[in-house]
Formats: structure tokens, sequence, C-alpha cells
């Protein structure tokens, strides 16, 4: 009788019910809302249900030593998170972004390039809020990147510049990547008055399957030579977009852009999630974190559509950019554009701004891993 109470016991004390902690029931909470936005208003359903459940995973209370958890090395979870910590991940994204993208309306009007790198003043201007709140250069350059809207390329630059954050700053990009609906429209209607919702842009031009298959090489040397750093995305984004235009690689292409990505934002999705242990996540800089990446967002809003409301100071009348793709500039990639074509077509339902959209848009994921080069670069 005496074993049965005793292995009962042993029992209870490897349960989680006996190493509860309120702080996980918070985290908990955090991982169902994931989960709820995610199903009920469909905002990066692919994003935030892997990521919501990986919370869930993440904070199960275990009893030290069981080899389950992300951080406990050996364990199968800690293995899988090797790929977000040693940022091989987000390269294999990269490329299946660069297979899935068509970078035609960025090669019919390379001025569109400039609101790509305008919006990426939310980066920079997240980097010295980071600073003047007290985290040190290193820390500032991973939270600032958050200001891209680019989740891949947060996970790859926090994981040289800051390992022990990585979780709250992944969480964080990827969160305001699902909020890009909400966030950027009230905006980009303070910005621009009634008319300049209205400019109707000229159609682009037609790009002929040449320009196609050189953009990518030529836009990988020009980058590449900038910031070499950063050449672990920018070569697998490039790469992509050559096997998706080259004509010849149609079955690699299908694969980056269509399994591979598939995996691989499963696996980074569970495991990110996974990370934001409670005992981990739960501190006073995930606030900051939380509050300077909102920061950067609308910084990042504010600095393309501002800088299409200059631009088109010097641009003559039949020239003019719609002042509503300016949002696009960051890298969230469609949904910056979709939001664009949306607000376009309250004011004027003829007035379709998607594809003018779409050049900023993939410019901005361009924007942000030369950005994230940059900041590897000069921090690292």
């Amino acid at each position: 009788m005496e074993n049965i109470i005793s292995n009962l016991k042993q029992f209870w004390s490897f349960t989680g019910f006996a190493n509860f902690e309120w702080n996980y029931l918070i985290m908990i909470v955090i991982g169902l809302v994931f989960i709820f936005l995610a199903i009920k208003k469909e905002w990066e359903p692919m994003l935030l249900v892997p990521i919501g459940f990986g919370i869930l995973i993440g904070n199960i209370p275990l009893f030290a030593g069981m080899q389950v958890g992300v951080y406990e090395e050996g364990s199968v979870l800690n293995i899988l998170y090797q790929g977000v910590k040693q940022g091989f991940y987000p390269p294999l994204i990269f490329l299946g972004i660069g297979a899935m993208t068509d970078f035609s309306a960025l090669i019919a009007n390379p001025k569109l390039l400039l609101i790509g790198a305008a919006a990426q003043f939310g980066i920079f201007g997240a980097y010295a809020i980071s600073l003047a709140v007290g985290f040190d250069p290193a820390q500032a350059g991973a939270i600032g990147i958050i200001g891209g809207a680019d989740g891949p390329t947060a996970i790859f630059l926090s994981s040289r510049l800051a390992p022990d954050m990585m979780g709250a700053i992944a969480v964080s990009a990827y969160s305001y990547m699902a909020l890009v609906p909400v966030i950027q429209p009230p905006i980009m209607r303070l910005l621009t008055t009634k008319k300049e919702r209205l400019i109707r842009m000229k159609p682009p031009r037609a790009v002929s399957p040449v320009e196609k298959k050189l953009f990518p090489i030529i836009g990988f040397l020009l980058t590449a030579f900038i910031v070499p750093s950063g050449i672990p995305l920018l070569g697998m984004l490039f790469f992509g977009n050559l096997l998706k235009e080259s004509g010849v690689t149609k079955r690699l292409a299908n694969t980056a852009s269509g399994p591979l990505i598939d995996i691989v934002t499963i696996l980074i999705g569970v495991t990110v999630g996974a990370s934001t242990q409670a005992d981990q996540f739960l501190q006073a800089r995930s606030v900051y974190i939380f509050l300077i990446g909102a920061t950067s967002f609308f910084i990042a809003t504010f600095a393309g559509v501002l800088f299409v409301k200059i631009f088109n100071l010097f641009l003559k009348k039949d020239n003019k950019i719609n002042p509503l793709i300016g949002n696009a500039g960051v890298s969230a990639v469609p949904d910056a554009a979709r939001v664009s074509n949306v607000e376009g077509l309250k004011y004027d339902p003829k007035n379709y701004l998607l594809m003018h959209a779409m050049g900023p848009n993939v410019a901005g994921v361009i924007g942000s891993a030369v950005a994230a080069g940059m900041l590897l670069g000069f921090l690292g």
C-alpha cells in the first residue's frame, strides 16, 4: 500500500498540475487569443495558429529534467528549435517567398522601390527608441527589425544579436504582421486627403520574360555587394525568384513555394511559440519590446505614406502616385498591398491599387533584408 501511495505521489509530482504557476495560465490565455484571432478573424491563420498552439505547448508546466521542454538540451522540441536558434529556417522561408513572388510591378515602375526604402524608417526609428530606453546596441538592432513587419527577418537577426529576446521579438513581429489590416488604415486616412485617395495611377507596363530573368541576378549582385552580411536572406530570396522565372526549374520553384515553405512555416511557428515559456517571456522587457514594435510599425506606415506625398510634389500630374500605397512599403506580403487596395476601393470602386501596391510591398521585403544585413554588419 505504501508503494502505491509513493508511486502516486511521484506520478503527481510529474504532472502539470503539481508544477502549475499562474504565469503559465497567462501565457496559455495569450496562446488561445492567437488561435481565436486566426480562426474567428482570419488574421494571418497560417502564422497565428502554429504560434498560438506553440505557446500552449511551451507553457505546460514541466518537472525539471524531463527532457521535453524547448530549452532542455537534447529534447525533440529543442532539436526543432535549433532551426530558429541557429537561424536556418528564415533563409528557407525567403527561398519560398522568392519562388512565389512576382516582381513585375517593381520592374515596371522602379521608383516604387523608394517607397519600400522609406518604410524602413520604422526599423531605424525603433532602433533609436530602443537605445533611448536602455537596451544595448545589439538588443536595439534586434528589436528595431520588427518595424520591417517581417517575421523571418526578425528571427534571423535576433538569433544573432539578442538570442535571449528572440521569442518576444518574433511573437511581436508576427503579431503586428497579422494586425496590418487593423493598424494601417487609420494612419493612411489621417495622412491623406480625399483628392489624394482618388488618384488613379497609370497601368504598369508589360514586363518582358528577359527582364524577369535578369532581375533576380542583378538584384542579388547589387544588394549583396552593398550588404554582404545579408547574403543568407537576399541570396535565397533572389535564388527562389530565379527558380520561378527561369522557366526551366518549375518543379523546384513549386517545391520551394509550396511544400517546403509550408513545412518550415509550421516548424518556425510552433517552435517560436513554444519558446515563449512564462519564466522566459513574462518580463518587463517583453512589454517594452511589444510597445516599441507597435511604435516602429506606426513609424514605417507614416514614413511610407508621407514619402509618397512629398515625392508627388516632384512628379507630373499624370504620373503621380496614390499615397494609399505608401503603407505597402513594409514587408508584410501581400497583406499590406491588400490594405492599400481595400482602402482605395472605398473611395473609388473602380480604382484597383493592388498591382501598384505590390511594387513597394516586394521592395519592402528586399529593404528589410538589406536593413537586417546593415544592422548585422555593424552590430554583429
